[in-house]
């Protein structure tokens, strides 16, 4: 949905109502959870859910880049990363308030939960501004396909692709966490203060992106997440654990916004729609494989080696990010303007 709705934006020339249209699917959807009477209705909801997600994720970044400077570009991302991640943050502290206050009435908690998605689809609709729409030059459609990208963005998918498959889900790092003396209670504690991790380092990590370049910290990113997973392989106690997980929040908060960024500097603004979709399926694919590659090792050699396997995948991704991927920015790939006499 990533991929369809990005490029969808690039061939009208509009994004606000894709993003729009996201957030107000959501919006209608979580409130019937609280009606929901089996798993299959849970399942069909969450799935129209991510359906509204999928359809305002890529039109949103890309509004995002056309809406700032290239010399802000990262840190709008970064500050949009942290605001996400915050809302990590409070919304699960509320929702636990919620169920002391409410008695565990799940009914009127999911109904409460529609409040704050409603005020973001009147945010989205009534205060988001969208930029003046790019065309081609050529004035010609952007096609759905990887030919329209130069050799550049396509290494640095084909990279991305290899370091997310490195990058297995978080409840590992939560079962390792518990094997390794967090009591379970503690675990979203555990997970808050991550999550604040996060918020701090994007913050700052988006700046930095822009001042230092999004390659560099791209790259410092994902050692330090090869670090931190090299960690993991042999931590043995509750204090380690609760370091290792504040240093992993700032691999996102160095990373996240700075790999966005790094995307619009890549593609033409009229690409960047299909260009984040292409980001998010290159991301997505290696998702799954890279938990059941993670869960395989782990059974048959071990937590140590498969927390091992994976830091070594981050860290060669890190090498070839550095070599095959050069940095520039879109106004180097405009064609040269004709002379005029």
């Amino acid at each position: 949905m990533k991929l369809f709705a990005g490029h969808l934006s690039d061939r009208l020339g509009r994004r606000k109502f894709l993003v729009v249209g996201g957030y107000a699917l959501a919006a209608v959807m979580r409130p019937l959870l609280a009606f929901a009477g089996n798993w299959h209705q849970v399942l069909a909801i969450r799935l129209a859910d991510r359906v509204g997600k999928g359809v305002r994720t890529a039109p949103r970044d890309a509004m995002i880049a056309d809406s700032v400077p290239l010399g802000q570009r990262g840190l709008a991302f970064g500050f949009h990363r942290a605001m996400d991640h915050l809302g990590a943050v409070i919304g699960p502290i509320i929702g636990y308030l919620l169920v002391i206050l409410l008695a565990g009435n799940f009914t009127h908690i999911f109904l409460i939960a529609a409040i704050p998605a409603l005020m973001a689809v009147l945010v989205a609709a009534f205060v988001m501004k969208e930029a003046p729409s790019h065309h081609t030059p050529t004035g010609k459609p952007i096609k759905l396909s990887l030919r329209g990208f130069d050799g550049n963005f396509k290494r640095f998918l084909v990279v991305l692709a290899l370091f997310t498959l490195s990058n297995s889900s978080d409840s590992f790092l939560i079962l390792r966490a518990v094997d390794s003396g967090v009591p379970l209670a503690i675990i979203p504690l555990l997970w808050a203060a991550h999550h604040a991790s996060k918020v701090l380092s994007s913050l700052y990590g988006g700046d930095l992106s822009d001042r230092l370049g999004r390659k560099r910290l791209i790259v410092s990113g994902w050692v330090l997440y090869a670090a931190v997973y090299a960690g993991f392989a042999f931590v043995t106690n509750a204090f380690s654990v609760w370091a290792l997980f504040l240093i992993y929040g700032i691999y996102f908060g160095l990373v996240e916004g700075a790999e966005k960024a790094l995307v619009a500097d890549l593609v033409r603004p009229e690409q960047r729609g299909t260009a984040y979709g292409l980001y998010n399926l290159a991301f997505g694919i290696t998702v799954f494989p890279a938990s059941l590659l993670m869960g395989i090792i782990w059974d048959w050699k071990g937590p140590a080696t498969a927390f091992l396997v994976s830091a070594a995948m981050g860290a060669a991704a890190a090498i070839l990010l550095l070599i095959f991927v050069q940095q520039r920015v879109e106004n180097e790939l405009l064609p040269a303007p004709e002379n005029v006499n």
